[in-house]
């Protein structure tokens, strides 16, 4: 029998052992790495009696190899993504009626603002600065924008009961 051959049964024998210990997938991994390693550096081994306890206690460090990088890498005890329940993409009724509430009492307020106000808010929520709304508003000085910014934001959290939640 040539060494060949041998190692064509040998593989059989390691796979066998190694699927009965880990997946099919990583089995067939590790086997072809125990053949891989003892035709590249144990070709000199070509008796069969030297060569089967050898391919099998480098499939044993191979196996703990695997199992030691799995610990490592926190792999070992990990659920399956399958197993987990997927979360509901829609809020509670709670959420949302108490979102509904902040909104209705934000647009009350709002209403409740003078012209101004509601203008600086306006530009504000279209995406301007302040720079811009100086130039939209027609004002000379920017420090004007700013102040009116404050005021209106200090009376609508007034109008808001004095708080935003």
């Amino acid at each position: 029998m040539t060494r060949d051959e041998i190692l064509i049964s040998l593989r059989e024998r390691i796979l066998s052992f190694a699927t009965s210990r880990v997946s099919k997938d990583l089995a067939e991994d590790l086997t072809q790495e125990v053949l891989m390693l003892l035709h590249e550096k144990y070709a000199r081994v070509t008796e069969l009696t030297e060569l089967v306890p050898l391919a099998f206690q480098v499939l044993r460090f191979k196996m703990l190899d695997v199992h030691r990088k799995s610990l490592r890498r926190g792999e070992y005890n990990q659920e399956s993504v399958d197993d987990l329940p997927l979360a509901n993409p829609g809020d509670d009724p709670a959420t949302l009626l108490d979102q509904k509430q902040r909104v209705d009492r934000l647009l009350a307020a709002v209403a409740q603002l003078g012209e101004r106000c509601r203008d600086l808010f306006q530009l504000k929520l279209e995406g301007n600065s302040f720079p811009e709304i100086q130039t939209r508003m027609g004002q000379h000085s920017i420090n004007t924008i700013y102040t009116w910014d404050l005021r209106c934001r200090k009376q609508l959290l007034s109008l808001m009961g004095g708080t935003w939640e």
